[in-house]
């Protein structure tokens, strides 16, 4: 268990490591390279953009960082549970712009970060 906890972990890291490019990106390049999935960029200015971003790139190291430095590891669960909320953001955000087609990997996601968060609260935390 504790080693799928570790891969979902890295998993969910890389995911918004990689989703932090909208910090770099202009927003208008992100959507014509992204299709349509990438669309919902034009309804944020690039101010809220660097702001997901930000909050991504903390929450990144917020589920790595800490068990790894064993400084206050509790923080993983807790980052975990705020990913599982910016995942709902997301999902709620395709779901007011009528994209049901991409919402599937937000919903996977969010799945991912509500398991990592019970079993690092639960069967696997870092103490005890």
């Amino acid at each position: 268990m504790n080693l799928a906890l570790w891969i979902v972990a890295g998993l969910l890291a890389t995911v918004l490591l990689v989703s932090t490019s909208k910090m770099f990106v202009p927003r208008e390049k992100m959507a014509a390279m992204g299709g349509r999935a990438a669309q919902w960029v034009l309804d944020f200015s690039p101010g809220a953009l660097r702001a997901i971003g930000a909050l991504e790139l903390l929450a990144a190291a917020g589920l790595i960082l800490p068990a790894a430095l064993d400084i206050a590891p509790v923080l993983v669960p807790v980052t975990a549970v705020c990913v599982a909320l910016l995942f709902t953001g997301a999902a709620i955000m395709r779901l007011r712009r009528g994209e049901r087609a991409t919402i599937a990997a937000d919903l996977v996601y969010l799945a991912l970060a509500v398991f990592l968060a019970w079993g690092r609260f639960g069967p696997e935390p870092f103490t005890g």
